[in-house]
């Protein structure tokens, strides 16, 4: 018997949506399934995996739709946690019956499952004070000061385009049903947890959970995921095959392996964008410190064969 390895597999938004031109429900269906059939790849080569996903445009549409609804026919809104329990619902529906529908057709003996997932935040913490994340429709400026005013939102203008609600991204602390996906994997049970960062929760002065307005990034959660199950591996799956030096400039230079060291220097010499590799490579950098064995950044496409050394960015302690 083959030892048991786990790999916590953490998927971007081109994962989900290809384009602005592929944004529909049944688009973001056809999506999950080209992910899943890569991931069933790996599962094939006998990983057991759990999936951390993002969900930024899905919550922005949800979101979107509350505005509308509530705007034109008096419904009401939506807030922003239960927002984000809609997405991971409905994204992890479309992985595991991609998967599902992998496995029967491999004649593989396995399944999917989908976690509902809170992921406890400080409520001291310091993103809290200087909310900087953009959510939701743009809006005149007086209805933007109305909101804040009764509502209690934070409120900026956003490059002459109109005024939006920014709420804070804190950092993940702890997953609070660690426990069910600990058992999940245990199982062989491919599971998809912390989607979009997870559900951010507080605890109050009794100690019960409550949900807040805020987005953790997901690289971040699929991290403390990894290290929480003592995974053997952490895999991002983003838009490139591999990490990039110089990124976008005629001397780009791609990376086979890097260690934590080598990718500090980069990150201090400013080579990662803040709103795309930086998160990533800081994710993995804090698994690996972390007692962490192995990352690999690489697109969906690309996953059997980095898991083969063939290709992506592999970094190591």
């Amino acid at each position: 018997m083959t030892e048991k390895r786990v790999a916590v597999v953490a998927i971007g938004g081109n994962s989900l949506i290809k384009d602005k031109q592929h944004q529909t429900v049944e688009d973001q269906y056809l999506a999950a399934g080209e992910t899943s059939r890569h991931i069933a790849d790996m599962i094939a080569q006998g990983w057991d995996v759990a999936i951390g996903h993002g969900n930024g445009p899905q919550v922005g549409f949800i979101l979107r739709r509350s505005e509308i609804a509530a705007k034109v026919a008096g419904m009401h809104e939506v807030p922003l946690d239960s927002c984000g329990a809609d997405s991971q619902g409905a994204i992890g529906y479309h992985l595991q019956q991609h998967l599902q529908n992998q496995f029967k057709c491999r004649g593989m003996d396995k399944t999917a499952s989908t976690v509902i997932t809170q992921v406890l935040v400080d409520a001291d913490d310091p993103a809290f004070e200087s909310p900087s994340k953009p959510i939701g429709g743009f809006m005149a400026e007086d209805e933007a000061q109305q909101r804040a005013e009764t509502e209690g939102w934070a409120v900026v203008e956003d490059a002459g385009r109109g005024w939006r609600r920014v709420v804070a991204s804190p950092f993940p602390r702890e997953i609070v049903e660690l426990p069910a996906v600990r058992q999940l994997i245990a199982a062989g049970i491919t599971t998809i947890t912390v989607g979009g960062g997870g559900i951010p929760v507080v605890r109050n002065d009794e100690g019960d959970l409550t949900g807040v307005a805020a987005v953790i990034d997901k690289d971040y959660a699929s991290s403390l995921l990894a290290q929480s199950l003592g995974a053997d591996l952490l895999l991002i799956s983003t838009a490139v095959e591999h990490v990039y030096l110089n990124f976008g400039q005629p001397d780009q230079r791609a990376m086979d392996e890097m260690t934590v060291v080598e990718a500090k220097q980069y990150i201090e010499e400013g080579h990662f964008a803040a709103g795309s590799m930086l998160p990533k490579i800081k994710a993995i950098v804090w698994f690996l410190e972390s007692g962490g064995q192995e990352a690999i950044i690489t697109n969906p496409e690309s996953i059997a064969r980095a898991l083969r050394g063939e290709t992506g960015t592999r970094i190591v302690p």
